[in-house]
């Protein structure tokens, strides 16, 4: 009887493998829009059986396009450039692609004084990746505290990878300080002002290279230094806070001295560049402290909210934290699903806030799988960390 089975099941086999290479499968051109020439496609026969690659890495996609007068940005948040490799010491969070649409003005207006929003991304790379100046790892695991960790300093490792990056819990690749990988595959910026992105108030952002003269696009180059400085002393003495020396690991270590650099406390000038030669203000990306801008010069656009709840941010009065016990006018955060409707803040869902509750729900979707579950839409107490350990759900 085993034997007559094992007869039977070979000459099944044989009879599959007869009708396969008789009809072979067709094989279609990449979605790249490759061209395969009909010669090869009637040689190629049946395609070769082989293995799933285990986890593909995502492809890059974005598109840069003029809509009206707004410049529109769509991406799945993924770079140009090979990322680090994530989770990674410091940082817990798996890199996964997003879905964009940033929308800043092509005839951006400086307002009559900064503006800062918390819980915003401060700009988009030309690769469609974002920029966050701010980080939600505060003093003591204490949001009220007023005191809040730099990224980019490097006193608390939150596991920036090579390119000055690292993941948010929403699997969000994302900037804090120069995109390396980026400024490498535009050629560099040794010889030339480099456009790295576009701020949510629709200015350019360039690299740390600028011209000697801002009005003359024939000066010479050379690395434009910005305005802040450590504070001198110590920080206060209380229980509240961390004591000890400015030493630069907080925010609030930091302040704007008018005259000490070349750019104002938004971190930019008014100037000629490459790409407005008539002149325009525009920001600069620098090796020191704020590193990313803190404040704009102009109106952010909406469509930078988080859409996460209250900051990384600035507080009124100081540079850089959130609002007392983390929620605007010092209301206790709400729970997450709401936080993460209200896109500003402000104890009311808008009408354009309705439009975007999708994307703002979808944030909250931490391991990607389409749902929501109790353990991602009920709280999870503050954000933060205490040093080393960054937030419950990591570093931001």
């Amino acid at each position: 009887m085993k034997n007559t089975l094992r007869s039977l099941a070979f000459a099944a086999l044989a009879v599959a493998v007869e009708s396969a290479s008789a009809h072979p499968d067709p094989i279609e051109p990449e979605a790249s829009g490759t061209s395969v020439p009909a010669f090869f496609l009637a040689q190629a026969g049946p395609p070769r059986a082989t293995q799933p690659a285990a986890n593909p890495a995502p492809r890059h996609r974005v598109t840069i396009g003029i809509e009206g007068d707004q410049r529109v940005i769509r991406s799945n948040g993924w770079p140009d450039h090979e990322p680090g490799a994530f989770p990674r010491k410091g940082n817990p969070n798996t890199a996964r692609p997003q879905e964009y649409t940033f929308r800043v003005s092509t005839n951006p207006k400086a307002a009559a004084t900064p503006e800062r929003r918390g819980g915003w991304f401060f700009a988009v790379a030309l690769n469609g990746v974002p920029f966050e100046a701010s980080t939600a790892e505060t003093w003591n695991n204490d949001r009220s505290s007023g005191w809040r960790y730099e990224a980019a300093t490097g006193f608390l490792d939150l596991g920036l990878d090579e390119h000055h990056a690292h993941v948010q819990p929403t699997g969000a690749y994302h900037y804090h300080a120069l995109p390396t990988g980026l400024v490498e595959r535009l050629g560099g910026d040794d010889q030339k002002m480099l456009l790295v992105a576009w701020a949510a108030d629709g200015f350019p952002i360039y690299t740390a290279t600028g011209l000697t003269d801002p009005q003359n696009l024939a000066s010479p180059l050379r690395k434009i230094k910005p305005g802040y400085r450590l504070k001198t002393g110590a920080r206060p003495a209380s229980t509240g806070g961390p004591g000890g020396s400015y030493d630069g690991r907080f925010t609030e270590d930091w302040e704007y001295a008018a005259g000490s650099g070349d750019l104002d406390e938004c971190n930019g000038r008014v100037g000629v560049t490459p790409e407005f030669p008539g002149g325009t203000y525009h920001y600069y990306i620098t090796a020191e402290f704020p590193f990313i801008p803190r404040q704009w010069r102009g109106t952010p656009d909406q469509s930078f909210a988080k859409n996460e709840g209250p900051p990384p941010g600035a507080r009124a009065g100081g540079q850089g934290g959130p609002p007392p016990f983390g929620g605007a006018d010092g209301r206790p955060p709400g729970p997450p699903i709401i936080t993460a409707l209200d896109g500003n803040g402000d104890g009311e869902i808008d009408t354009a806030e309705i439009n975007a509750a999708a994307a703002a729900l979808r944030r909250l979707d931490r391991n990607g799988d389409g749902k929501l579950t109790p353990e991602e839409w009920r709280p999870t107490g503050p954000r933060g960390g205490p040093p080393g350990e960054g937030s419950p759900r990591g570093p931001r």
